[in-house]
Parts: C-alpha cells; structure tokens; sequence
C-alpha cells in the first residue's frame, strides 16, 4: 500500500517538496502576513520607483523651462511630492493591514517547478494549510492519472497565477532570512517562498536554471 502511495505523490525530494510522476516539483507554503513583510516591500519599491521617475520627469521639465533657479524653487517644486509620497507610504501600510486581516494573516501558496519555469498559485483565502495540502496530493495523484475532485475544485478557485520562464529571468535575489527568492525581469516579479528545510534545494534548482539571470 505504502508504495503505491508513493506512486501517486510522487518522491519526496525534501521535507515539503515531492517530485510528482509528471515531472513536476511541487509544494506549499504558508505565508504570515506580518512576520514577513516582503510583499510590502515590493510594493513599496515599484511605487517607489514609478514616483521617483515622475519626479525626475517633472524636474527636468522645470529646469527647461527655467521655473527652477534657486533653492527656494527646487524646494517648491519638491515639496509636493514630498508630501504625496508620505501619504502613500501611510496609506500603503493601511491597505496591507487590510489586505492580511481580510486574509486571516496568512497567505497559502503553491509552487509548481520544472526545468523550465516556476509557478506561484496564490490559493484561495478560506483555504485551510490541510487543505492545501490535500490539494497537493490530489494534484499528484492526478498526475498519476487518479484526478481527484478536491484538487480540481481548489485548482479552478486559485486566485491568481504566476510564471517565470527561467530562460527569460534577468536578475535572482535570495533573501534567505525571509524565505524568499526573487525570481525577476523587467516587467514581470515573481517571489518564490520555500520553508528552510526546503530552501537550499529551491535556491540551487532555479541558480541553475537561469543562466542568464545576474545572481544577488
């Protein structure tokens, strides 16, 4: 019996992660909101960068047109901007708050690797972890050939998906004190989260596979 379980979830290749009779790697991860506030950094630093090229935009302008000649002018011109972004940075804060309490605090997420890509599935929020891991199961089951009903049910109520093609991925930043990997290119940001027992191995696959990335 045991080894035709095996069959169906695949081998276990850490604590959470088993590599699933379709090839694919696969695991959960469970994401506490206020312990790790990496989804609000990132936020924070592509807001922070869309204000500061506005804001660049807007002083070139004004230096063009010779509204700036002082120190008086730049600080008039400076100001609201100033202002704007303290404000944004408050209202960020309230908006994340929200965000985790309407999530129960946590954030369940299921990744899906091969030599090719990385998948984050952002899972529905009244999803329990045993559910989730359930869902796992049934997924690796299914991939045996055995769908099972919950795994379909929980895959068609993800919230949203996430892929990166590791042949596209131009930068990877480790932030292991987070559990975080971030796997990025210009336009398009994934976070890959991985527990520590499971983290050196998520860490060396996607190295490995993004030759092309600059690794920080």
């Amino acid at each position: 019996m045991k080894a035709q379980t095996d069959k169906v979830q695949g081998q276990q290749v850490t604590k959470n992660i088993r590599l699933c009779p379709d090839g694919v790697y696969r695991w959960t991860y469970e994401y506490h909101m206020l312990r790790n506030p990496t989804i609000l950094f990132t936020v924070w630093k592509v807001l922070g960068i869309s204000f500061c090229a506005v804001f660049l935009f807007t002083l070139v302008i004004d230096l063009i047109q010779g509204v700036i000649s002082s120190v008086s002018d730049l600080w008039n011109s400076s100001k609201v901007f100033i202002i704007l972004a303290g404000i944004f940075f408050v209202i960020s804060i309230i908006s994340y708050l929200i965000l985790a309490a309407t999530y129960g605090w946590k954030y369940q997420v299921l990744f899906e690797m091969t030599g090719d890509s990385v998948k984050h599935i952002q899972m529905p929020k009244q999803v329990k972890q045993a559910e989730v891991l359930a869902f796992l199961t049934a997924l690796a089951g299914a991939a045996a050939h055995r769908p099972g009903v919950t795994g379909a049910g929980l895959l068609a109520s993800a919230k949203s998906t996430s892929v990166s093609e590791f042949r596209s991925v131009e930068t990877v930043k480790v932030r292991r004190k987070r559990n975080t990997i971030h796997v990025n290119r210009l336009f398009d940001r994934n976070q890959v989260y991985a527990e520590d027992a499971d983290f050196d191995f998520v860490e060396r696959f996607i190295t490995e596979h993004c030759t092309k990335a600059k690794i920080k």
